[in-house]
C-alpha cells in the first residue's frame, strides 16, 4: 500500500512540475515575442524617419558670412552651383573679388612735418581672395558660417623709431627738366611735395598712386604733354611720371624692394633707357616696400629755377 502511494505522489509531482514548466515556457516565449516585436516596429519606425528626413546637401543651404575681425554678417551666400567646379569656382572667385573691392585699402604712409613730428598715417586693410575662395570651396552641412579673411596692418613707425632718421642719405638721385615748361614743371613740384616727407618703417608699402593722389585741375594739377600708346598727348599732370621715375631708381639705389613698376611706351630722355617707372590714375601704379629693418624717409625736391628734380632716401645714423 505504501509503495502504492508512493507512486501516486511521485507521478504528482512530475505532472505538477511539468505542468509548471510548460506554463512557465509559455510565459517566457510570449515575453520574447513581445520583445523582438518591439524591436521590430522600433527597426521599422527608424526607416520610415529616414525615408522621410531629406539628405541635406551643401546647395541646398544658406551660408553666412563673417567679418574675420568683428564676427558680424557680412553677406549670405547660397552654393547653387556646388556641384558644378567649374562653374561655382568662376562664381566664388568673382564674389571674393566683388568683396575686397568694397573692403581693401591701402597703407595711408606717415609723414614728418617741419617740426620733426609724425602725422597721418592709416592702417592697409586686405580681403584675402584665395583665402575666402578656399573657404568658400570646403564648405559642409554642419558649420554655416563662413569666415572672411580680412587683414589689417598698421604703418610700422614710432616717434622713438624715427628719431634722426633724416641724418645719413642711403641713395640719392636727380633728374633734369626745363625751367621754362612752368606747366609741366608745376605738376613735377606738385608730385614731389606729396612724397616729400614719407616716412617707411620695416615692412611698410609705398603706393605711388595713393600717396600722390589723383591727377585734377582742382589739385593745381596742369595741362602738359604725357606719353600715351607711343603717343604724345595734352593732359592734366603730365610730368609726374619723372616724378615716379626719379623716386624708382632712388629706391633702388638704396635697395628698397620694387614690387610693381611699368614702363613707357617710348623712351623718356630723364632717365637712361629701361630705368623709368610710369603711373597714371587708375592705371600703372609704382610700388615698393621698405624692407630694412629700419625706418626710412623720403625727401623729395624740384628746384623750378635749375630744372633739377632730386629725390633722396635717408635713415638715422644708428640704423645703419
Amino acid at each position: 500500500m505504501k509503495k502504492v502511494l508512493g507512486a501516486l505522489l511521485l507521478g504528482a509531482t512530475i505532472v505538477s512540475a511539468f505542468i509548471a514548466y510548460s506554463v512557465y515556457t509559455n510565459h517566457s516565449a510570449k515575453q520574447t515575442a513581445a520583445v523582438e516585436q518591439k524591436q521590430a516596429a522600433k527597426k521599422a519606425e527608424k526607416k520610415a524617419e529616414k525615408k522621410k528626413k531629406p539628405v541635406l546637401k551643401v546647395e541646398d543651404l544658406t551660408y553666412q558670412l563673417k567679418d574675420s575681425r568683428t564676427g558680424q554678417v557680412m553677406k549670405e551666400f547660397k552654393p547653387v552651383h556646388y556641384k558644378d567646379k567649374d562653374v561655382y569656382d568662376q562664381e566664388i572667385k568673382q564674389l571674393a573679388s566683388e568683396m575686397a573691392k568694397g573692403i581693401d585699402t591701402p597703407m595711408q604712409n606717415i609723414k614728418m612735418d617741419a617740426n620733426g613730428a609724425l602725422t597721418g598715417g592709416s592702417k592697409q586693410i586686405i580681403l584675402k581672395e584665395a583665402e575666402l575662395v578656399e573657404n568658400l570651396q570646403n564648405l559642409n552641412t554642419k558649420q554655416l558660417d563662413v569666415k572672411v579673411p580680412i587683414y589689417e596692418t598698421a604703418p610700422n613707425v614710432t616717434a622713438a623709431s624715427a628719431q634722426g632718421i633724416a641724418d645719413v642719405s642711403l641713395a640719392s638721385y636727380s633728374t633734369r627738366f626745363r625751367p621754362s615748361d612752368t606747366s609741366r614743371n608745376r605738376n613735377v613740384q606738385l608730385s614731389a611735395e606729396a612724397i616729400n616727407n614719407v616716412v617707411l618703417g620695416p615692412g611698410d608699402s609705398f603706393s605711388y598712386n595713393q600717396t600722390v593722389g589723383e591727377r585734377t585741375a582742382e589739385r593745381g594739377y596742369q595741362p602738359a604733354p604725357e606719353i600715351i600708346n607711343k603717343q604724345l598727348v595734352m593732359g592734366i599732370g603730365g610730368g609726374i611720371c619723372q616724378t615716379s621715375s626719379t623716386l624708382f631708381n632712388a629706391i633702388d639705389g638704396a635697395g628698397l624692394q620694387v614690387t610693381a613698376r611699368s614702363h613707357h611706351s617710348k623712351h623718356v630722355g630723364y632717365v637712361p633707357a629701361g630705368r623709368d617707372a610710369t603711373v597714371s590714375w587708375g592705371g600703372p601704379d609704382f610700388k615698393f616696400t621698405n624692407n630694412k629693418d629700419y625706418p626710412v624717409i623720403i625727401k623729395a625736391y624740384a628746384n623750378v629755377n635749375t630744372g633739377v628734380l632730386t629725390v633722396d632716401v635717408r635713415t638715422s645714423q644708428r640704423a645703419i
